[in-house]
């Protein structure tokens, strides 16, 4: 018994030794970035630097660049954080190797310290009991942590969809799976499907977020969204259902000879056309797997081959007994590739597609797809020319797109030396309008062709061809033929003869989803989730809230019709008595502003027989400034509605020129005619005191001024000082401005819509008293109007 309790513990460590070493020989990044693991920072810099221009994807023709690139910078980064290097010459462990060490203690139990499944040893009276635990390294090989999550699941999500089970410790329902996951990751992830293991308590957080109730849990992760798989048995046939469902809607289309060529002519959207042609009318996951991944580049369509698609096996010459994958582009009299086997296999169906994946000319609609037809590059011999057509997005344009299409045909350029392609100048004004500094550059970019090389990410040489794009006869298609083709082959052989060259921006892309897009989008996809994630135990709770809130609102709506009935009963009965309810006061009334016209009818009211105290405020106004000067004057003098001692009335100048002229003359003291222009005298404001008789005047050409020298009798209209008058009420005026408004205008001019601009200002020094006032004997006789 003592030693196999030694015994034990030596294994396990000596066991932990291997996996951590494992863990190491796996991935080492000093081996990655070829340097010691005593380089310093600068060592590991220089050798990244010099590493990166030989293993980038552009630059590299190795099959694994890619790959290559990616453990390159993982390694880069991994160093160049003193604290992750610290925890990697220590342990070994990066971002993506869980850490096992931090478990919690179960020494009760005898297990081992670096592993979350171990044999348990039970012993009782009747014996021991021992469970074996160790196929659980099924899913520790497959661990992933948060970090690795969000920076590689949800990216890669937008290309290929993940399983991720949630495990945890002691979980028995995990041990039970172990061989069904296993299987799952066996037949499923050649067909493109992804596969990740997390554990529960290790990311607690990341568990906590993704709403993990029980283990194991199962989550699909599809374009960085996530789907809970919530059926109670897990089997493979319900997992590859819950793949699908997973899938985004509508990715393959169905069609038959009634609507195939309706598809095949959809690539005006910038996508190839493929038809997979199956003898099953149930499409297969393999085939979905493989358009989501290609889906923003190539529609696909599936063919059931029978009776209804008869005409496309014949057309296309398709073997029926055979699974076939047909593309096309833009002649779908034919097919780009063919593909008939027994059994289509994943990665043959991806190589064909990624070689076959653009149109014979495709539109430039994103930066992207910029990138994978005209890639940067620095070395002169292997230089790739990117002709580029510029045109519009109208329908007159796709005859010289046709044109350029057939051009490519008569030459058969070879595709890894010059791609073709166009572009709608509206959509990517900042590109087109980069490539017009410099020599040789056309007035109009409209219906031209631009060559380009493109040297880095963001620089390219370019060279217009010139005269144009131009087909307008016989003559003048193969002048530009013949152009364009001495063009590309001066510019092939040497690189000196570029002679122009700008940095570009980046290509907008034209298939972002607009802001209602992507608010739809996340509408459905709030609630496809609710639809998945509620459960019965979640339902009840919300279904108990529902309810009691309808109920608190009908209730509600009861009392308030009872006492409403109540109310209307109690108003009848004393409607009845003759009696107003008690506590329930009167409306008040709002008060109005009343304008009058100042008329015949209205004259004595309003001037002859004003109270003391009392005053009207006159506009004066003719017919066709009535409606506008009346709709200010109203606006202005409406915060004094409730004064009563005022009131407002409005005069029609044209028609009572002699009241105005008599009004005039008593102010001015002399006995003289007066020649009233009334075009003069609209929005001219008078205050009548009629029972002090004096006014005071407005207008807007003529505010009133005062100057230190003049006495308080002043200027305002020019009368001289009157030293007779003991009344402060008497003052004087100034002739200019009866002259200027019974006369002409003066040379400054004053729009009709900004007469009363300064009334607010004048009302406010009327009621503090500071306005001049012009006393009379009396008020003119009675009005004849």
């Amino acid at each position: 018994m003592h030693l196999t309790g030694l015994w034990l513990p030596l294994t396990a460590v000596l066991i932990g030794c291997l996996v951590a070493a494992a863990v190491v020989d796996a991935y080492d990044p000093y081996d990655v970035l070829g340097v010691k693991r005593s380089a310093s920072v600068s060592e590991i810099k220089r050798s990244y630097k010099s590493l990166v221009r030989v293993l980038h994807p552009d630059k590299s023709t190795d099959a694994d660049a890619e790959t290559k690139f990616i453990e390159l910078n993982k390694a880069y980064e991994l160093l160049m954080d003193p604290e992750r290097r610290r925890q990697f010459d220590r342990t070994g462990a990066t971002e993506d190797a869980p850490n096992f060490r931090h478990e919690p203690d179960y020494s009760g139990f005898k297990r081992f310290d670096f592993d979350p499944f171990d044999t348990f040893t039970f012993t009782t009276s009747s014996g021991q009991y021992h469970f074996n635990f160790n196929g659980a390294n099924v899913f520790r090989k497959m661990t992933i942590t948060t970090r690795a999550y969000e920076n590689n699941i949800l990216m890669s999500s937008h290309s290929r969809p993940f399983l991720i089970l949630f495990y945890g410790d002691l979980c028995f329902a995990c041990l039970k799976m172990e061989h069904l996951w296993q299987k799952m990751v066996t037949d499923l992830e050649p067909l493109g499907v992804g596969f990740a293991t997390i554990h529960s308590q290790h990311e607690s957080k990341l568990a906590r977020k993704l709403g993990v109730e029980t283990l194991p849990y199962i989550i699909s992760v599809v374009e960085g969204e996530k789907r809970v798989y919530r059926e109670s048995e897990i089997s493979l046939a319900k997992i590859v259902e819950f793949i699908r469902n997973s899938l985004p809607q509508q990715l393959v289309e169905e069609v038959d000879d009634n609507n195939y060529l309706k598809f095949l002519n959809g690539w005006h959207d910038n996508r190839v056309r493929t038809l997979f042609i199956t003898e099953e009318s149930n499409i297969k996951l393999r085939y979905q797997l493989v358009a989501f991944e290609f889906r923003d580049r190539i529609a696909f369509a599936h063919v059931t081959s029978g009776q209804q698609s008869m005409q496309i096996l014949t057309r296309y010459r398709v073997d029926h007994k055979m699974n076939s994958m047909l593309i096309f582009n833009e002649d779908i009299t034919r097919t780009t590739a063919t593909l008939s086997l027994s059994e289509l296999k994943p990665q043959l169906m991806r190589d064909v597609l990624e070689s076959n994946k653009f149109l014979l000319l495709p539109r430039l609609a994103s930066q992207s797809m910029f990138d994978q037809l005209c890639p940067a590059e620095s070395v002169r011999s292997r230089r790739r020319l990117c002709i580029v057509l510029v045109t519009n997005n109208m329908p007159e344009h796709e005859a010289k797109r046709e044109a350029m299409r057939q051009f490519m045909r008569e030459n058969n350029y070879p595709k890894e030396r010059f791609r073709f392609m166009y572009l709608f100048e509206e959509k990517q004004p900042e590109f087109v309008k980069a490539l017009t500094i410099g020599s040789n550059t056309p007035q109009i970019t409209s219906l031209q062709v631009v060559v380009l090389w493109r040297r880095q990410m963001d620089h390219v040489f370019f060279e217009w061809l010139p005269n144009g794009w131009d087909f307008s006869d016989e003559r003048n298609e193969n002048e530009t033929k013949v152009r364009l083709n001495n063009l590309l082959n001066k510019l092939t052989k040497n690189t000196e003869d570029f002679t122009n060259n700008a940095k570009v921006m980046a290509l907008i892309d034209e298939s972002a989803r607009g802001l209602f897009g992507r608010i739809v989008k996340k509408i459905l996809i709030i609630t496809d989730n609710i639809s998945d994630n509620i459960t019965r135990r979640e339902v009840l709770p919300a279904i108990s809230i529902v309810l009691s809130v309808c109920f608190i609102v009908f209730i509600g709506y009861i009392m308030a019709y009872l006492v409403r009935i109540e109310e209307e009963t109690i108003k009848e009965k004393y409607k009845r008595l003759g009696k107003p309810m008690p506590g329930v006061s009167q409306p008040k009334n709002d008060c109005k502003l009343l304008i009058h016209e100042l008329r015949g009818e209205t004259y004595n009211g309003l001037i002859r027989l004003l109270k003391p105290g009392c005053r009207t405020l006159v506009l004066l106004v003719d017919e066709t400034s009535k409606p506008k000067l009346l709709a200010q004057f109203k606006k202005a003098v409406y915060p004094y509605r409730k004064n009563k001692t005022l009131m407002f009335a409005f005069l029609m100048v044209d028609k009572n020129r002699d009241w105005y002229a008599n009004l005039l003359m008593q102010a001015l003291g002399k006995h003289r005619a007066l020649q009233i222009n009334p075009k003069n005298c609209i929005g001219t404001i008078v205050s009548i005191n009629g029972f002090r008789k004096y006014f005071c005047v407005y207008h807007a050409k003529h505010p009133e001024r005062r100057k230190p020298h003049e006495s308080t009798s002043g200027a305002f209209i020019g009368f001289s000082d009157d030293s007779s008058g003991t009344d402060t009420d008497v003052e004087a005026g100034d002739t200019k401005l009866i002259d200027r408004q019974t006369g002409d205008m003066d040379d400054e001019i004053v729009f009709e819509e900004h007469l009363l601009d300064g009334l607010s200002n004048w009302l406010d020094r009327l009621f503090e008293g500071s306005t001049q006032r012009y006393h009379i004997q009396y008020w003119p006789e009675k009005m004849k109007y």
